[in-house]
């Protein structure tokens, strides 16, 4: 589709939007607006929503349009996300950029709509200029203006790694793999701390100048998205055994191309800025490849083998699923006591045993009691009679794994069911009996129990012991119960014939990576954790019984019952292998099971930059990785497998950093979860806070691997920043010259403020804030690269609330109204520009759209701040200066501090006598009128002398520093009658609340009877009702004395 071009010009009278079209602007419609309404109508990108006649008052023309395009999306039904964000291939139309000056001083704006371009036909309509108007943004920042700036930033190409010969000269591409959340996901806030992490790094690198990639995708979910489309089924009244395998997998894809979009929509409202021309999918055919190339090389160095272990089933899903997917829930149950009878033996010769599970006696094949246990060592070797078994026996046994001081000292061996009995089972082996069907119901070996549920038939044998006289007791017992993360139903242990892969060669290989330092974790307390792991490893299993995945791609011989098979990458490899080993009539079935979810997202650093391909030119230039950022909950199931993976199948490290960040919780700390009710949903967050509070407070929240306790209090805190810097931007843009004298903004950008010598040449006020923000552009620098994101961030709050806003921009109003000195005014106005040009860049990654909408507005160079350049580190800095200036702030406060505390009217300007050495006199000669401004003085009144006044008594005596003093005249500050007056009452006040607490101190009753907290409590009221009402009767005095001396 072609490209429509809508230029709006400076003629567009009463256009007071400095950096963009998002502010809360308006503008005359002009007669190219008017072409490209026409054209827009005729193409229906209007729909139901209408443009104003020519002479109407229009808000923003891009808000216009995006609100237009957004009722087109809506009503047509073509917005193919649920975030409600609108994204360029909803309307194949990449969004306008914020509008720049151009150098004509006409404003343009830039829309891809679908037709051909009007670029010329505007050419031929007449160019007018206007006088320039007053900039001025809108009163807050507008988040809707997010969308259409990551809209603009991805038409743009922005997320693309620049890999020019010049970008990649300039240092080693900065890689890294976005921990590719499940198709079925929906955003959660555990999105929205790796986006803000990875978005940051990445924003960050791309800014300093090296080929950056932030590589996205979606994991295919196995289980859980067979789940989703298996309820879709049964709500149409399908069950996915009416289906073929290829029908039903052909539902799964239909579901997916459908819905499966929606969550890197919500990525994208996040501000993700990742590369999304190379967005991957783990069943895509590359993906696929290389997932069937990783088991065949697995396969044929000896390390994938079939058997019958022990495996988590789930009875809900049948299929197996990874020790790391069960989650343990402690739950209230029973403990069960009941006797096994000594075969042969009298009523009295039994064996008390215990379980929370007694529907597993029936799949008993021993008793074992300790070899040295006294009570039992006359049954040892004897045989014992099965419960409700029709008289099966089971020896009794000795064994030094059971304790004697634990329940009965008796212990029900079931190698079949519970994996610690199958570890003993297996040592001294013992028949292993299943008495379980794949559904959870009890097959043919459960006698007269068969076709019930594993639950029901606990409740019944339960209920027949008791009947039989072998129930001894059933106590309540808080059990431990594992649970699939998956379907949440109580799994079962049970032995099952499965795929595996040997992990230990690999755990080796990945155990020396990290202690040779050639992986780092952060935070590295998770070292020891992973080595725990990766040294007490098992083997893997991999297969799982479903139909949505990688099948294995194992081929068995028909009527070997399935002991002869082949490996092979592809079904016609397959034969190839079969035929030349069992002739060219045999006939071949392929595996049933699929691999674990997690064995392709093992791949995922290198497979989805082209691997098994190793000349492909992604591979060849982004691998290895830089960084893995991820959750410390996954530690094991994705970070260790990938770096086994990575070194065995590229001979490489994956990436040479693991970031794990931690939980994002509740206010009170407690997990987010539907069942409390705290769940916060991120999409709801950024329309009431904005995008870049909710980034800003997830990293300021906590360091790396520590959870972050979310609370509105700070989120709305957060908020108050952003509008913060909104103002601040604001009043620098206000204080500007007009945006059409591009000669004016010209100058600004050439002041020098970089070496020693331009520095030196700046008023104290200058040096002072240029130094400082060189000194934040260091530390914050190194904080980046430290990735110690918390701190840069409370760095440049810091320093931009603190330094900028509160003291720089006050005391700039001293040149900025000053008109009559032009140089100064210039001066000052190069320096706000020059230092909120450096906080914005410094901000950018952490808060890229309210930064990228007011660098747009401020005079600066490049197309987009998210690929301008960081600033330079390791600039001039003038320590004195500073020093200096702290100096005069500690005096300003001191002052500030008199006024408040004698309740001095903000307005009235007071009179004040600086007493100070020559250093500080001449700071202060320097700067007199930023201390006559911020303090509130009388400039007339204000005298600078270097010993003590003659008229200290009657002053408020203010010590700064050695060497610096303050005297401010009281009479000057209060009337002395009416404070004397309302001190007196404060008096009387703290008096009665002195001897209300010394009375309850003096009764016996209530000190010897009273808790020792609140005794204490009432003697801290005592001790400060009487501290402030010395104070109060010194001041009183002091007044006393002044009005005495007044009267003489």
């Amino acid at each position: 589709m072609a490209s429509v071009e809508l230029l709006g010009h400076a003629a567009m009278r009463n256009c007071r939007c400095p950096g963009g079209a998002l502010h809360s602007t308006t503008l005359r419609m002009s007669s190219s607006l008017r072409l490209w309404r026409r054209r827009a109508l005729s193409l229906s990108l209007l729909a139901s929503s209408s443009l104003p006649s020519a002479g109407c008052v229009l808000p923003s023309p891009l808000r216009s349009v995006r609100r237009a395009v957004r009722g087109v999306s809506r009503n047509n039904g073509r917005c193919n996300n649920s975030s409600g964000f609108l994204v360029a291939q909803d309307f194949h139309l990449p969004p306008p950029p914020p509008h720049r000056r151009s150098r004509s001083g006409s404003t343009s704006f830039r829309l891809s709509a679908g037709a051909a371009s009007i670029e010329q036909q505007q050419q031929q309509q007449p160019q007018t200029k206007a006088a320039a108007a007053p900039i001025e943004l809108s009163k807050n920042f507008d988040f809707s203006s997010e969308e259409h700036l990551y809209n603009w930033w991805e038409a743009q190409g922005y997320f693309k790694p620049n890999t020019s010969s010049a970008a990649v000269g300039g240092g080693e591409p900065f890689v890294i793999s976005m921990p590719p959340p499940n198709v079925t996901g929906a955003l959660h806030m555990g999105h929205a701390m790796f986006v803000t992490l990875e978005d940051t790094m990445t924003r960050f690198w791309r800014m300093r100048g090296r080929p950056t990639l932030w590589l996205p995708g979606t994991d295919h979910a196995g289980i859980a998205t067979q789940l989703v489309v298996e309820k879709m089924l049964a709500s149409q009244g399908i069950k996915r055994t009416d289906l073929t395998r290829e029908e039903f997998v052909s539902k799964v894809w239909e579901w997916k191309e459908k819905y499966g979009g929606a969550i890197t929509n919500q990525l994208r409202r996040l501000g993700a800025s990742c590369d999304w021309t190379r967005e991957r999918f783990t069943l895509d055919d590359q993906l696929s490849r290389a997932v069937m190339e990783a088991f065949v090389h697995l396969h044929e160095k000896g390390l994938v083998y079939r058997g019958s272990y022990m495996v988590n089933w789930s009875p809900n899903l049948q299929t197996a699923v990874s020790d790391l997917e069960v989650e343990y829930s402690e739950e209230p149950g029973k403990l069960y006591y009941f006797k096994y009878h000594v075969a042969g033996g009298t009523s009295d010769d039994y064996l008390p045993v215990a379980t929370t599970r007694p529907e597993t006696v029936l799949g008993d094949t021993a008793v074992a009691v300790h070899p040295e246990d006294e009570r039992y060592a006359k049954y040892v070797g004897k045989m014992a009679v099965v419960p409700l078994s029709e008289g099966r026996q089971i020896p009794i046994i000795a064994d030094e794994y059971v304790e004697r001081e634990f329940g009965t000292g008796a212990l029900k061996i079931t190698p079949g069911h519970d994996p610690n009995d199958y570890a003993i089972g297996k040592k001294l082996d013992l028949p292993i009996i299943n008495i379980m069907n794949n559904d959870g119901t009890l097959n043919d070996r459960a006698g007269v129990y068969c076709g019930l549920d594993r639950f029901e038939a606990r409740k019944q044998l339960w209920a027949d012991l008791e009947k039989a006289g072998l129930a001894i007791k059933a106590d309540p017992y808080t059990m431990r119960v594992p649970r699939s993360q998956r379907g949440s139903e109580v799994v079962e242990p049970l032995v099952s014939k499965q795929w595996f892969v040997t992990m230990k060669p690999l755990a080796e290989k990945a155990l020396q990576a990290v202690q040779d330092g050639e992986i780092c974790i952060i935070p590295n307390r998770f070292e020891k954790i992973y080595d725990h792991w990766l040294s007490n490893i098992k083997d893997w299993c991999v297969s799982r019984q479903l139909w949505w995945g990688h099948r294995i791609p194992v081929w068995y011989v028909e009527g070997t019952d399935e002991e002869e098979y082949v490996v092979a990458r592809c079904e016609a490899d397959a034969y190839s292998l079969a035929c030349a080993k069992y002739g060219s009539d045999v006939k071949l079935t392929q595996e049933s099971d699929v691999l674990d979810t997690w064995f392709s997202s093992g791949l995922w650093p290198f497979s989805t930059l082209g691997w098994p391909d190793t000349t492909a030119d992604d591979f060849q230039l982004f691998y290895p990785t830089s960084v893995l950022e991820t959750g410390h909950d996954i530690l094991f199931f994705w970070v260790a497998r990938m770096i086994m993976m990575g070194i065995e199948f590229t001979g490489k490290s994956p990436f040479s950093t693991v970031y794990l960040h931690g939980l994002v919780r509740d206010p009170q700390g407690r997990k987010m979860s539907k069942s409390l009710g705290n769940v916060v949903d991120p999409l709801d967050t950024i329309q009431e806070y904005g995008t870049d509070a909710l980034r800003f407070t997830l990293v300021t929240g906590s360091g790396p691997g520590q959870d972050v306790n979310l609370s509105m209090e700070r989120l709305n805190a957060n908020k108050g920043f952003t509008n913060k810097l909104w103002n601040a931007g604001k009043f620098i843009l206000q204080n500007l010259p007009p945006s059409t004298d591009e000669a004016a903004w010209k100058r600004l950008q050439d002041y020098e403020f970089k070496t020693e010598a331009a520095l030196g040449g700046l008023p104290l006020t200058d040096r002072w804030v240029v130094s400082k923000l060189h000194a934040l552009v260091d530390a914050v620098t190194t904080d980046y690269e430290r990735l110690f994101f918390n701190e840069a961030a409370r760095a440049i709050y810091a320093f931009f609330w603190d330094d900028f806003a509160d003291w720089y921009i006050e005391a700039s109003k001293t040149q900025l109204y000053n008109k009559e000195d032009s140089t100064s005014l210039a001066q000052t106005q190069a320096v706000l520009v020059y230092v909120f040009d450096a906080v914005l860049r410094l901000l950018h990654p952490l808060m890229p759209f309210v930064t990228e909408e007011l660098w747009q507005g401020i005079p600066h160079e490049g197309p987009a701040l998210i690929v301008s350049t960081w600033p330079q580190s390791g600039l001039s800095k003038d320590s004195t200066s500073v020093r200096h200036f702290e100096d005069l702030q500690a005096l300003i406060r001191s002052i500030r501090n008199a006024r408040a505390e004698y309740s001095v009217e903000p307005a009235k300007r007071i009179s004040a006598i600086i007493v100070a050495n020559p250093t500080f006199q001449s700071v202060i000669d320097e700067e007199k009128a930023v201390l006559v401004a911020l303090s509130r003085l009388d400039p007339d009144n204000l005298r600078i002398l270097s010993s003590s006044p003659g008229e200290a008594m009657q002053s408020v005596h203010l010590v700064v520093a050695d060497g610096l003093e303050a005297y401010l005249p009281l009479t000057d500050m209060v009337d002395i009658g009416k404070e004397v007056e309302r001190l007196n009452k404060q008096a009387s006040k703290l008096q009665l609340d002195l001897d209300s607490s010394m009375k309850r101190l003096s009764s016996t009753k209530f000190v010897e009877k009273a808790p020792a907290a609140v005794v204490q409590g009432v003697r801290d009221q005592a001790k400060e009702a009487e501290d402030k009402l010395q104070i109060v009767k010194n001041r009183l005095s002091l007044l006393e004395s002044m009005a005495v001396s007044s009267a003489q």
